[in-house]
């Protein structure tokens, strides 16, 4: 009856709410499916909407002909609030500074690495204004 777990982007930023997707049999019910959600995962179900995805007849450019796709159904599953389903959980992401620093060792600002859904780095360097004036400062005093 449960297939797997549809994760796609909409589906992640729905499970905050409670809701959780699922591709499931296309002759399953809704009793069926939030009996089946209850036993495997432990939960309190509330609700559960299905959705009938028709298969359809499509070309590829590269070959000749046709092929179709084949039809689906789709359960969102609403849970009791607090619960979770361990499948859908994502990691948290992970935040790294790092201080930049110029050749001659002063500081100049800090880097804030942090990893994506896709892992993917993503870095955001900060400057820090009273850092890059206060070694100017330092410099004239020196000479």
């Amino acid at each position: 009856m449960l297939k797997r777990p549809l994760i796609s982007e909409k589906s992640m930023n729905i499970t905050k709410d409670g809701f959780y997707t699922f591709l499931v049999s296309l002759h399953s019910t809704k009793k069926q499916i939030a009996k089946l959600v209850k036993d495997r995962f432990k939960v309190d179900v509330l609700s559960v909407r299905t959705i009938n995805v028709v298969g359809k007849n499509k070309t590829q450019r590269s070959r000749k002909g046709f092929f179709n796709t084949s039809p689906i159904k789709k359960a969102i599953v609403q849970i009791k609030k607090g619960q979770k389903i361990p499948i859908f959980e994502v990691a948290e992401e992970e935040k790294e500074e790092v201080k930049v620093t110029t050749a001659e060792g002063e500081v100049i600002g800090t880097t804030k690495e942090k990893k994506s859904l896709l892992r993917r780095t993503k870095v955001k360097i900060e400057k820090n204004p009273a850092v890059v004036k206060d070694s100017g400062e330092a410099k004239k005093e020196a000479k």
